[in-house]
């Protein structure tokens, strides 16, 4: 579904939560949703983990709210006439802490996304704290306009852009907690992960021939430094605009939402996907990577499921030579146990030479 308005504005709430303070980052959601208002934008847009701060570890529990949160409903409710991207630490019925991000709007929840990717790498530990979604899914909006959400490190798998886009999505929305690393002149802005980032979503953008909407978080968590540049791309790659690193700010950025009919028509990747080209070769890629099939890559007599064949072990054990017969071994000897029958022998003790008797 295309929407028939020219223009959406979109507001990127570049913020800084307060690290475990639910009250307070709620209260702080409330402020910047009114002052969205009043500046006349169509979607608010929040950071990962906005609602509770990042490097939460074992505060995830305390903070941790289910869907039925009357906290929830209360921030639903001041979404009357207006579309908001909001992200917290949802609890399942069977107690399960997600990381997840809401579409909430006309004072409903009228979406909610798993974070589906965890990162255990360099200095994220998020697996250990949280469980994976598995379900991903665009969603229509009041914007008229399909959105499609996925949280920070979903984005570092090229899989959920695309499946986003094909499921109906216009709007690709990544909210983020990207800490600051990699300060290098030669990075651009002197950021690497800034470079990153910005090279991510502006191939996606173009792949997908959609907007793509990029909401960082700022400030510091436990000494993890956040940076910022929160972004929005044009369905041609280029940006329409950049926010500043590390300035925490509302931005409002007017989102020509014709342009995605124009460069889909001009550039229609998202038509010439081979689909079943792409579903007939993965269902083979997981058969074989399973064990349930052979494994077209691999060596030939490999174990199911396994890629190569294990080398042959050497035939004599490393460091002993090789002989032309083979060396006997001692044979073992075993005790003779007398039969009880026989009369015992005397035995005469041994003599040395130059014994003599008595």
């Amino acid at each position: 579904m295309l929407a028939d308005v020219q223009s959406r504005r979109i507001a990127l709430a570049q913020i800084a939560p307060r690290l475990g303070s639910l009250e307070v980052n709620l209260a702080t959601h409330h402020d910047l949703l009114a002052k969205a208002r009043e500046g006349g934008a169509d979607l608010v847009v929040f950071p990962e983990l906005g609602l509770t701060g990042y490097q939460l570890q074992d505060l995830a529990s305390e903070v941790a709210m289910r869907l039925d949160d009357p906290r929830l409903a209360t921030l639903a409710g001041a979404t009357h006439g207006l579309s908001a991207v909001v992200s917290f630490v949802e609890e399942s019925a069977d107690h399960r802490l997600f990381i997840a991000a809401a579409l909430i709007e006309d004072g409903e929840i009228r979406h909610v996304h798993r974070k589906l990717y965890l990162p255990t790498y360099g200095l994220f530990d998020e697996r250990r704290f949280f469980a994976a979604g598995d379900v991903l899914r665009s969603v229509p909006s009041r914007l008229g306009i399909g959105l499609g959400i996925g949280v920070c490190e979903d984005f570092w798998h090229l899989s959920v852009p695309q499946l986003l886009a094909l499921d109906g999505a216009q709007i690709l929305i990544n909210v983020s907690s990207s800490p600051g690393r990699d300060l290098a002149a030669t990075n651009e802005v002197g950021l690497g992960t800034a470079t990153s980032w910005r090279t991510l979503m502006r191939t996606y953008a173009q792949l997908t021939t959609s907007f793509v909407i990029f909401c960082n978080r700022v400030g510091v968590d436990e000494s993890i430094s956040f940076w910022g540049g929160s972004e929005v791309i044009a369905p041609n790659g280029q940006a329409i605009f950049s926010a500043p690193l590390y300035d925490e700010g509302l931005y409002m950025v007017d989102v020509p939402t014709a342009d995605i009919r124009r460069e889909r028509i001009a550039l229609p990747l998202l038509r010439d996907e081979r689909l079943e080209l792409q579903v007939r070769e993965l269902t083979r890629i997981v058969a074989e990577r399973s064990g349930q099939a052979v494994d077209s890559n691999a060596d030939f007599g490999a174990e199911p499921g396994f890629d190569l064949l294990p080398a042959d072990g050497p035939s004599l054990p490393i460091g002993f030579g090789v002989h032309d017969k083979p060396v006997p071994r001692p044979k073992r000897q075993t005790a003779v146990t007398p039969d009880p029958k026989e009369p015992a022998k005397a035995t005469t003790p041994p003599t040395r030479a130059g014994d003599r008797g008595a």
